[in-house]
Formats: C-alpha cells, structure tokens, sequence
C-alpha cells in the first residue's frame, strides 16, 4: 500500500474543493498503475465525496440545500455549535474509493472528486491510499 497525506486550507464554512487533479498527480508520481485508490478524510466535521465537477453551480446548488435541510443554527444541543457540520458530514460520508486503471481514474465522464468542509475555515488534511 502506499499512503500520502495532502494538507488543505480552506476559506469558508462551507465549500468544496476539488481534489481530483491532485490524486491524479499522486498516481502519476508513484507509478501506480492498477488498483485501487481511496480517499479518506480523518475529521468529524469534514467529508469526501464524488459528484459533478464541470459545472461549478452544481456544488452551490448542493451547498444551498444541505444549508436548507442541515441550518448552521438550530437549537442543536452540541455544546461547540457544530452539530450541522457533523451532520452534513454524516451524509457525505469520510471516504471514497475509486478503481484505477492503466494509471489513471476510473471517473464518469463529469466525475470529480471533493473536499467538503462544513466547519471552516480551518487547515486540515486527508489521505490517499493506493492499492
């Protein structure tokens, strides 16, 4: 197996990053070939997840509705005031796994890979596995 860890700063409360091309340079550089790539995300209050990355109004109309059905305040009993990040982290997810083929991801054609920070800003990691 082979492990890297990626350091990310974000900038808002809520974004996605993609992170696709920097797991292909990843795959690229280790001269990984075949196998399996995952994705995992090692904070409660971040995620992971694959969606559509050629329209950049599809993340906001997903941001715009989590917001919608998970609201930042809403008399949540966590005392830290983040319950809506864990919750929207919660459906997200923490990881992805992805196959590889001949070096490269095994992506839809409008597939991309994100970073999704629900407690930002803050600087955080994630790691790429490549089996």
């Amino acid at each position: 197996m082979i492990l890297n860890r990626i350091n990310i700063k974000t900038e808002k409360r809520a974004e996605f990053t993609d992170i696709t091309t920097t797991i292909k340079k990843i795959i690229v550089s280790e001269n990984f070939t075949d196998g399996l790539c995952s994705v995992f995300v090692p904070h409660t209050t971040a995620g992971i997840t694959i969606n559509e990355s050629a329209d950049p109004d599809v993340v906001k109309d997903i941001l715009g509705h989590l917001d919608k059905k998970v609201p930042h305040n809403n008399d949540y009993l966590h005392i830290e005031g983040n319950s809506a990040a864990h919750i929207k982290t919660l459906i997200t997810g923490s990881s992805v796994t992805i196959p590889v083929k001949d070096g490269k991801l095994v992506l839809g054609t409008w597939q991309g890979i994100f970073f999704c920070e629900y407690d930002g800003p803050r600087s955080r990691s994630y790691f790429i596995s490549l089996v």
